[in-house]
């Protein structure tokens, strides 16, 4: 593995090298982060992973100050799963004076994470810009839990690039909530808290199976949250296409974002 901590120097290294899988992360690697890494291994010839708290993309500066970091550790896991290439950019690195700041998405996609974290989503897209401009990747690996973004990001790269953007799936806790760089914020006692929203939401999901005149009483689900000691920010019913609201049986997804200990977590099932 050969780590890099500027973008010329690992062009200079990959600049002949074609079918590079690329997997940007922002560090606090886990089983999720490794379950793209393995994708990418196994479709691509080399893959590089990043590591850059992107602070364009915090609404809330608290929120960026706290986010979890530990790139020794990080380095460690990226040996064991026998990656390629790690860059550790700086922030003058990704974001030179050639940097595209007219970067907005439009108006129909300021729905869930977009309505309460103004600015989040454009800050996310100004990275993914970036890397796309500066290296030579062609595949992008990209996780389901975050699926909005996901849907923002293909839409994205689709329009600019000449780069494919493979989706993975979530990968949770013993099958129960999504895993999360967040989660290391919490003690164990508190990860039983993401288990029972998560087994709420699962056993709504089953129940809309069955009958889906039964998404009606999606304000009972929000009061089960409630009690649960956590502060909901949304809880919804999209079309898992197009994010849409008028949603069917066969094409439904619940999406859900809540604050616990003052910790913001986001799931979709």
């Amino acid at each position: 593995m050969i780590i890099f901590k500027s973008i010329n120097k690992l062009n200079k290294c990959i600049e002949n090298i074609d079918n590079i899988g690329f997997v940007p992360t922002m560090g606090s690697i886990h089983n999720g982060h490794s379950s793209l890494i393995k994708k990418s291994k196994k479709i691509c010839k080399k893959t590089l992973v990043s590591i850059f708290v992107n602070p364009k993309q915090f609404n809330n500066k608290k929120d960026f100050i706290n986010y979890p970091r530990n790139t020794k550790r990080d380095i460690r896991i990226l040996r064991k799963l026998n990656v390629d290439y790690v860059l550790l950019p700086t922030y003058s690195d990704i974001y030179g004076a050639k940097e595209n700041r007219l970067i907005k998405i439009p108006k129909i996609n300021k729905i869930l994470c977009a309505k309460y974290r103004p600015g989040h989503f454009e800050g996310v897209l100004r990275v993914i810009n970036q890397y796309l401009i500066k290296l030579n990747v062609k595949k992008i690996f990209l996780g389901e839990k975050d699926y909005q973004q996901l849907k923002i990001i293909s839409n994205f790269v689709r329009k600019r690039f000449n780069v494919k953007v493979i989706p993975c799936k979530t990968i949770r806790y013993k099958n129960t909530f999504a895993l999360s760089s967040r989660n290391k914020l919490l003690i164990k006692d508190d990860l039983y808290k993401l288990r029972e929203i998560f087994l709420i939401l699962k056993s709504f999901k089953l129940r809309l199976r069955k009958n889906f005149k039964y998404r009606y009483k999606i304000s009972d689900i929000k009061n089960l949250i409630y009690k649960k000691g956590v502060k909901l920010e949304y809880l919804e019913l999209r079309d898992e296409r197009t994010l849409s609201k008028n949603c069917k049986k066969s094409n439904f997804r619940i999406f859900i974002s809540y604050y616990y200990k003052k910790i913001r977590f986001i799931d979709n099932i």
